[in-house]
């Protein structure tokens, strides 16, 4: 089934690792392809490396990417992401694909809508695939199973409060 996780509130990501972690304990494999993220001091990181069966790669840069004007590197490494993407879907390497940030990585131009359609028409029914991120295109709608949209209601970052270790990554 095609899951995805959007909206301007905070855990789209959370949603996804929860699933996996859920997939891990039944056996299953699963990958998460992190579009725009290159940090190393995501707590996720370091869990993934205690579970069998689960492994995450990232695609991006530390910094943050421009939208209206991406680096040349941010693209790149966008496409870089995306031909794994494809790769690993077409291999049925994993049961479980987490293409994380993708909707962002389409909505600031770094990727484009019908390569991600076509992407999802070409997956095995044997093969979850899920997509998060901010920025849902309205074309995916129709070809997805399972919508979740998690709304901002209030967000401690608006006092002023920084991201925290061990709980925004």
């Amino acid at each position: 089934m095609i899951q995805i996780y959007t909206g301007n509130g905070k855990g789209k990501t959370t949603a996804a690792l929860g699933l996996a972690l859920r997939a891990v304990g039944h056996g299953l494999k699963v990958i998460m392809i992190q579009f725009m993220k290159g940090k190393v001091n995501y707590g996720e990181l370091e869990s993934v490396k205690r579970l069998p069966n689960f492994k995450i790669e990232q695609y991006g840069r530390p910094d943050f990417v421009n939208p209206k004007n991406p680096d040349k590197e941010d693209i790149r490494l966008a496409r870089q992401a995306f031909k794994r993407a494809a790769e690993v879907i077409k291999n049925k390497e994993f049961d479980i694909v987490i293409l994380d940030e993708i909707n962002v990585a389409v909505s600031f131009g770094l990727i484009r809508v019908e390569q991600v359609i076509e992407l999802i028409k070409n997956t095995s029914r044997k093969i979850e695939l899920i997509l998060t991120g901010r920025y849902m295109p309205e074309e995916f709608i129709e070809y997805a199973d399972s919508i979740s949209e998690i709304r901002e209601v209030k967000h401690h970052f608006q006092k002023g409060t920084p991201a925290r270790k061990g709980i925004e990554y």
